[in-house]
């Protein structure tokens, strides 16, 4: 079989204003439009003043909603940045209790996660009356640094995992290696139980991951509350339903569907340029390079080639919607997660230019799959009008006039539209207000609350979102509201965050999901 062939060589792209959609009210002058991709580059990233909004009520959301996505170039400052924090990151993980019960004596244990077995650990009683917020890596704030494994290498080729040709025909090979894990200097009660719990939350997912049957059920309990890093990317590919549950299909099936993709990009780019639908490969051409900018993995050629293919054979078997902007965004923590299967060092600082060509086109191929999983789901969301998008808006501004209404009354008075800002957070799913990572640990619940979750309960998770500023935006005008959830102050967050507001849209979610009367939009 022959091998894929890539994208024609790109030429160098001049960048130059278009007139296309001059004559819509919504232009490149709106300070809140990040989200569209006219091809007009700003003259400065500084934000402009934004005035008050004249009321024109013959132009409506279905136009204002296609103004956000089609007429000016994202603002790379939209994404959050990825400089540290400027307070000192947590460690550790937070234990919420949820019940009652004596601390329990701690055994002499060996400080790996190897030779911790299940009997060691304290009972299930104990462990799920806790809920642990944070990673469920061990704290490398309190490890020996000279001892962690993880370290940036400066052979980023040495990152490559020995095993690596294993863990492409088979990923259970994968949730069987773990890297060693360091110890700490002062192993304290309260880390030793910590280390405990999570242990136990490890085991059961390896033991869960290893039925020759996956038990989804067991599956997505245990994946709500977050996934180990090692076991994501066999997690997430069973909970899409991309990977079969039961053991022996896995390693043909995967050899077929990656079969299929690499069939896909052959017949998409058998005739080069002149052979691609010039519209949709014009736009992928231009968005590529915007895609999480500032992280090194995206800046790399192999990653954006492969995120082209992508993108390109997306939207020629969607004619429907074809490409729109911010499905690009939606592909970063697929592949992401699915690289970390192959190397030992963090993603976001790898070149998989240095991967053998059949596991790059492994991690292209599965992304692509589990890309299409996602979007079966939210295709209305992309679809002539976007329906899926305006339908969420004007539920979630129903919503929150529920559950926070001196704020909705404070938006409403200062002539604030939830199309203004929201429609960014249902597009991209958030992915311009918060990091990868965070995106990566959001999904996770995701995934575990179902197939609809990404439409459904993001609802919960955007209100939630907007409810947490209440405060800020009560105190401020048209101008500083539009500004301030255009650069929300969310660059320090982490799992913490990420887990408490998750928890805030499941309370929403149980309360509002069953009352659908409450909603005048259905």
């Amino acid at each position: 079989m022959s091998t894929a062939r890539s994208p024609p060589a790109r030429p160098h792209l001049g960048i130059r204003p278009s007139n296309h959609f001059s004559s819509l009210d919504w232009g490149e002058d709106d300070a809140w439009d990040s989200t569209s991709d006219s091809e007009s580059p700003r003259q400065s990233s500084a934000p402009r003043p934004v005035p008050a909004p004249v009321q024109n009520t013959s132009s409506s959301t279905s136009t204002l909603a296609f103004s956000y996505t089609h007429v000016s170039a994202p603002n790379p400052s939209s994404y959050p940045p990825r400089n540290e924090p400027p307070h000192p990151p947590k460690t550790g993980w937070t234990i919420v209790r949820t019940t009652q019960s004596d601390d329990v004596e701690q055994s002499n244990q060996d400080d790996s996660y190897d030779n911790i077995a299940a009997n060691d650990v304290q009972p299930d009683t104990d462990v799920d009356g806790d809920m642990i917020l944070g990673e469920l890596d061990i704290d490398t704030s309190i490890v020996d640094p000279t001892a962690v494994t993880h370290a940036k290498s400066k052979e980023p080729k040495s990152s490559i995992r020995q095993d690596v040709d294993d863990v492409v025909n088979d990923p259970l090979h994968g949730i069987h290696y773990r890297h060693p894990t360091a110890s700490p200097r002062k192993a304290t009660k309260k880390l030793m139980r910590e280390k405990s719990i999570k242990s136990n939350r490890r085991h059961k997912f390896v033991e869960c991951l290893s039925n020759q049957d996956v038990n989804i059920t067991e599956l997505r309990k245990l994946s709500w509350a977050g996934i180990p890093d090692d076991l994501r990317p066999m997690a997430w590919q069973l909970l899409l339903g991309y990977l079969p549950l039961p053991t022996p299909l896995r390693i043909t099936t995967l050899a077929r569907k990656r079969q299929e993709y690499q069939s896909l990009v052959e017949v998409a780019f058998a005739r080069d340029r002149e052979g691609l639908d010039q519209q949709i490969w014009h736009q992928i051409e231009i968005d590529v390079p915007r895609t999480r900018p500032g992280v090194r993995l995206w800046m790399h050629a192999a990653t954006q080639r492969s995120l082209e293919r992508v993108l390109y054979v997306w939207a020629i078997r969607h004619p429907a919607s074809g490409y729109v902007q911010g499905i690009n965004d939606l592909v970063t923590p697929f592949f992401q997660v699915f690289l970390s299967s192959y190397i030992d060092s963090n993603p976001e600082d790898f070149d998989p230019a240095l991967l053998p060509k059949h596991v790059l086109d492994a991690v292209e191929a599965d992304s692509f799959w589990c890309l299409s999983r996602l979007l079966d789901g939210i295709q209305d969301n992309y679809i002539f009008a976007q329906p899926g998008i305006q339908r969420s808006v004007r539920r979630m501004a129903e919503l929150v006039a529920r559950i926070d209404a001196p704020l909705a009354a404070h938006l409403e008075g200062q002539n604030v539209e939830f199309m203004q800002f929201a429609f960014r957070w249902m597009n991209c799913l958030l992915m311009r207000e918060i990091s990868v990572q965070n995106t990566i640990r959001m999904w996770d619940t995701y995934l575990a609350e179902g197939p609809d979750a990404f439409s459904q309960f993001h609802l919960y998770v955007c209100s939630a979102f907007l409810v947490k500023w209440s405060d800020k935006l009560r105190q401020m005008d048209f101008q500083g509201i539009i500004m301030f959830l255009q650069s929300l102050p969310t660059q320090g967050w982490g799992d913490h965050e990420i887990e408490m507001l998750l928890s805030e849209a499941f309370v929403l979610n149980s309360i509002w999901h069953n009352a659908q009367s409450h909603f005048t939009g259905k």
